[in-house]
């Protein structure tokens, strides 16, 4: 059985906003991650976690129930719990950095759309972002790969393009339709990339615990005169998806 040494074992605190289960979770998460236990493996005792982590073994209880809900841990009777998996393991998808890159992955990856909200709203634009259009169709979706849910994205598209092919945006991945589209063309883009925690909302979309690792992106894709004519927002589940940035030496 791998030991944990006092390095690896993060402080808990009762003052942190989330409760101690879901931190000691996320921590017992993040050393399988990092190889600390590996596929197979026997997971120390209740007993065990309780001491090293100096936390009741109720809140080992709850921390170990949300990795079995993962499919990360199994509990089998007599024998004690095990790993099952690394989170994410053999189901990753990277998100590329460059637009040429990002559209042949939307195109190859076909993910599964779910639509859960669609109107007009106006961006929160900055002047380094580009010349606002006059109207935007707002639209939030959650892309699913193979059935699991890997991102919430908001999306605001110029209303002039929206309306080139509305049926088209509503079923299928927006960028490689705005990439393919006569008479638009994507002079400029752009993205930014944050990590935090996961909220409430997004925790529920993406089934992940309140607090999970998380990748917040920002693209603006603007045309030939500056005008923003994209703008998404999208939140990735830290579990499931990895960043491939080329290096220009």
């Amino acid at each position: 059985m791998t030991s944990i040494h006092a390095a690896d074992r993060p402080a808990l605190s009762s003052a942190h906003p989330l409760p101690l289960y879901a931190q000691l979770a996320e921590a017992l998460r993040r050393q399988i991650a990092d190889g600390v236990w590996h596929e197979g493996d026997r997971f120390p005792s209740q007993a065990e976690l309780a001491d090293r982590f100096n936390v009741a073994r109720v809140t080992v209880r709850q921390a170990i129930a949300l990795l079995e809900q993962e499919r990360l841990l199994e509990s089998r009777r007599g024998r004690g719990t095990f790993v099952l998996a690394a989170p994410g393991a053999g189901r990753r998808l990277s998100v590329h950095t460059s637009l040429h890159s990002l559209v042949d992955m939307l195109r190859g990856d076909e993910p599964q759309l779910l639509n859960l909200t669609e109107g007009v709203a106006l961006p929160r634009l900055s002047e380094r972002d580009g010349r606002p259009a006059p109207d935007y169709t707002f639209m939030r979706r959650i892309h699913l790969r193979d059935g699991v849910p890997y991102c919430v994205i908001a999306i605001y598209l110029d209303g002039r393009i929206f309306h080139l092919a509305p049926q088209r945006f509503r079923r299928e991945v927006m960028i490689p339709i705005l990439a393919s589209l006569p008479g638009v063309t994507i002079a400029k883009a752009q993205q930014n990339l944050t990590i935090g925690g996961a909220d409430a909302d997004i925790a529920a979309h993406l089934g992940i615990p309140l607090g999970a690792p998380v990748a917040f992106v920002r693209r603006v894709f603007r045309a030939p005169d500056d005008t923003v004519i994209y703008l998404g927002e999208v939140t990735y589940r830290g579990d499931l998806v990895e960043f491939e940035m080329d290096l220009v030496p």
